[in-house]
Order: structure tokens, then C-alpha cells, then sequence
């Protein structure tokens, strides 16, 4: 089902929050994305919702009485840790949350007063994942991706054959995913040199990051029930940045037969906000264009409504910076610009291929894109595709080169939507910094 617009999507909203109005904020009152804080070391997480630089503690303002509107099993929902409970709550609740918010906050607010005492600069509290994770597929959406990397070890025929018929993916581990401005330790794992008679165990010396975003289920579904392609839409809740580091020479040797397993599980780094699918509506767009000769997709992973709006425009940057950049106050360095709407499955099809064999998901379910690659030079969305795995190295502004992330290297995305006639809205920052390896016994 298309989310339709309505006045929380109006351009010419304004909130009483004046960051919120400058131009090219990330968080306007149209965005009011999801997260959870502490502000306390001993501080259990609390819920809120971002407007310009600060934050709104969810909790406190349904406590207040502040969230009109909104029934009871909504408000309790905003007073708990994790955003499951209100992700399970379905559509139409959210909206009337998302409308009590936009009320809340506008710039005509009625208890402008009370909800200033629910605010709180973003700069004094510490995001956590907002999620209490169950499940995580990372999947292999990008065509462009899949053809780059497939064309570095099978020239001939980069693609396997199932491809252009099926969203691929494969179970990430959860436990390893953190919050935005979490350290990644390098890894260790089984390396198998290319003059070596035999593997040996050291830490991975080809360290990558890959530029995703990921789909946050809400209501989930039951076990041995698919979920159909035209409702889809309805089981996600939002949208966030996701970083799926990778080590390349440790996924090299263990991927074959059964694919990606601690070459992955080493760490995965997801944005602290959730942008709301109905705060993405005004950017929705057609399913990504199949070249003449590509096979149509089975009818179960087939809907008009996909065809016109599965898309979403939505521009994604990976940005580079070393500690010699930083130790010289030099700027991250853009390495990439990417699109979601270049990818070849939507995530509508990857929703409905994963549940089409009854496969339950349950609210805060993750679903990832994989990699998101354009047809550019300048839209390779990791290292091993933007150096031809190490062939050619990557030249930074301080005259350093790097074929793979170096310990100390720190990875930004950022992400943002616009277009005409509506207000730009940005996902904030997905940002880790690779240590060195733990010492080894």
C-alpha cells in the first residue's frame, strides 16, 4: 500500500525548534525519525524522536500528557527501551503518533512550553541502537555491485545464473551490531596466501567497509504465512544507514560452499535513527528499469504497486578519513555517491522472497540492501570494487594511497532525500573507526 501524503509532508512546516528550519538540516519537522538515548552511564534507553539538533524524549512527553490524539497502548509504547513494542503497533498508529509529533513540535505548538522540557541537545546524550534486533538478512540488491565484483573473479560471466531471478542473501549475525561511532576491531581469521601451501591465522589485512541501508520490520508475520508482494510495504516500519564491514581475505577463503560467515560477523554499524516510511512518501519512486532481455520477476515477487512506487530516491555518500587527515584537520574525503533506487530488487520483493517459504518475521526484524553500487566510477560502494580488489589504489587528498582500510581509518555515510516540492530530509551519520587487532595468545 502507497503511503499517502498528508500535512506532516507540508514544505512550508515550520517548527518552534529553529535548528530545524535551517537549510539543509537533516531532521525538519517532515523527518521526526525514531531513536533511542542515555544520559547517564547507569541510564536505561530512552525513545525519542530527532527535530534539528535535539533531541524530544518520547517517553517524557507521552508521560506529560503531551502526545493528543494518541491512545494508551501507543503511549506506553513510547515509554519503553526499544522501539519494538511501538514498531508492532502497525500503520495506522504510527501515522497518528507521526501526527501528534508533527502538533507537538510545529511552530504554532499549543504546549510549545511543556515540550521544551522534554528536549534535550543531541550533543548531550549518547545514542544506542534503537532496536532490540532479532534477525538480520544482509541481501545482495545491487545489480551494479554484484556485476563489479563478480567481473573481478568470473570475467566471463560475472552474474551466477539465479540472480536476475531472486533477491540473494544471507543470516548476518546480530550480536555484533553497534550503534554510529562504535570502535571496529580488526579481525582475526583464517587467511590462505596466494604463495602459501596452506592457511594460516593473522589478522585480516583487507578490511572494507560497503555502504547499505537497511529496512526496519514493524509488524511482523506468522510462521508458515507469507507475507504477499502488495502489502508488503505495510510490514515496514523505516529506513537506516548501515555500514557491513567486511574482511575480504578471510571471505575469500571460507565463503565457498555455504557464503559470508566471520569475514562478516566481526561488526556491522547501523545509524541511530530509523527515518519513518511515511516520512520517506514524497520520495518514492518506480521499481529500478530491467534492461530488455532481463526475465520479468515471478508473479509472488510481481505488484503494480511496486512497479510504481517501490523505489526511493534516496543518495547515499561513504566518506574517508585517516588519522593523518585528522591529526592535520583535513576534511573526510568523499569517496563515493550512490542511489537506493538503483537497486535491482526492492525492498518490497526482498520482504516478500524472504517470507515466501513461511520464514515468521518479527518486529525489528533487519533487512539490508547489500551493497549499493551505481553505474558511475564514482558510485562503487567499497573498496574491493573502487580499487579492482587492490589493483588500483585509491588516491587521497593528502597525497596517501589506500587499497584496503588501514587501522585508525574512519568511514562516514551520510544519506539524504530531496527533490522539488518537498522539504530535504537527511538519515544523520553511520560512522566507525577501525583499531587494531586484539593481541594474539
Amino acid at each position: 500500500m502507497k503511503t499517502e501524503l498528508n500535512e506532516t509532508h507540508d514544505p512550508r512546516a515550520r517548527s518552534f525548534v529553529e535548528s530545524a528550519n535551517t537549510s539543509g538540516c537533516d531532521f525538519p519537522i517532515q523527518n521526526l525519525p525514531f531513536g533511542a538515548f542515555t544520559n547517564g552511564q547507569k541510564s536505561s534507553p530512552r525513545l525519542c524522536v530527532a527535530i534539528g539538533d535535539k533531541v524530544l524524549d518520547l517517553g517524557e512527553a507521552a508521560g506529560r500528557g503531551l502526545l493528543g490524539g494518541v491512545d494508551d497502548v501507543t503511549c506506553e509504547a513510547c515509554k519503553e527501551p526499544y522501539l519494538n513494542s511501538l514498531m508492532g503497533l502497525g500503520s495506522a498508529r504510527w501515522t497518528a503518533l507521526r501526527r501528534a509529533l508533527f502538533r507537538l513540535l510545529g511552530e504554532n505548538s499549543v504546549t510549545r512550553a511543556e515540550a521544551e522540557l522534554c528536549l534535550c541537545s543531541q550533543r548531550n546524550v549518547t545514542m544506542v541502537v534503537p532496536v532490540q534486533i532479532g534477525d538480520y538478512t544482509d541481501f545482495y540488491a545491487s545489480v551494479h555491485h554484484a556485476s563489479n565484483v563478480g567481473s573481478l573473479f568470473r570475467p566471463e560471466n560475472p552474474l551466477f545464473p539465479n540472480y536476475k531471478w531472486l533477491p540473494i542473501g544471507y543470516h548476518g549475525r546480530t550480536s555484533s551490531i553497534v550503534v554510529s561511532g562504535t570502535k571496529v576491531r580488526r579481525p582475526c581469521g583464517q587467511l590462505m596466501p596466494s604463495s602459501a601451501g596452506q592457511p594460516q591465522f593473522a589478522p585480516s589485512n583487507r578490511i572494507d567497509y560497503e555502504v547499505e541501508v537497511g529496512a526496519l520490520v514493524g509488524v511482523g508475520n506468522e510462521l508458515g504465512e507469507a507475507i504477499p508482494i502488495a502489502e508488503a510495504d505495510d510490514h515496514i516500519f523505516g529506513l537506516c544507514l548501515l555500514n557491513d564491514w567486511s574482511a575480504r581475505d578471510i571471505q575469500f577463503w571460507e565463503y565457498q560452499p555455504l557464503g559470508p560467515f566471520l569475514a562478516k560477523s566481526f561488526g556491522t554499524t547501523v545509524s541511530p535513527w530509523i527515518v519513518t516510511a511515511e516520512a520517506l512518501a514524497p520520495f518514492r519512486v518506480s521499481s529500478c528499469h530491467r534492461p530488455a532481455g532481463d526475465p520479468e520477476p515471478l508473479p509472488y515477487l510481481t505488484a503494480p504497486n511496486d512497479a510504481e512506487s517501490g523505489g526511493f530516491d534516496m543518495t547515499v555518500e561513504a566518506y574517508l578519513r585517516t588519522s593523518a587527515m585528522r591529526e592535520a584537520n583535513c576534511p573526510p574525503h568523499r569517496v563515493s555517491r550512490s542511489r537506493l533506487c538503483d537497486m535491482y530488487w526492492t525492498f518490497a520483493q526482498i520482504l516478500a522472497h524472504q517470507t515466501s517459504n513461511g520464514c515468521n518475521l518479527r518486529p525489528g526484524d533487519l533487512l539490508a540492501s547489500g551493497t549499493l553500487s551505481g553505474p558511475g566510477e564514482d558510485e562503487h560502494g567499497c573498496l574491493l570494487e573502487i580499487t579492482r580488489g587492490g589493483a588500483r589504489p585509491l588516491l587521497l587528498p593528502d597525497g596517501t594511497q589506500r587499497t584496503f582500510l588501514e587501522d585508525g581509518d574512519e568511514v562516514t555515510l551520510r544519506a539524504f532525500c530531496e527533490r522539488s516540492g518537498a522539504v530535504r530530509i537527511g538519515f544523520g551519520e553511520c560512522s566507525g573507526t577501525v583499531i587494531a587487532a586484539a593481541r594474539q595468545h
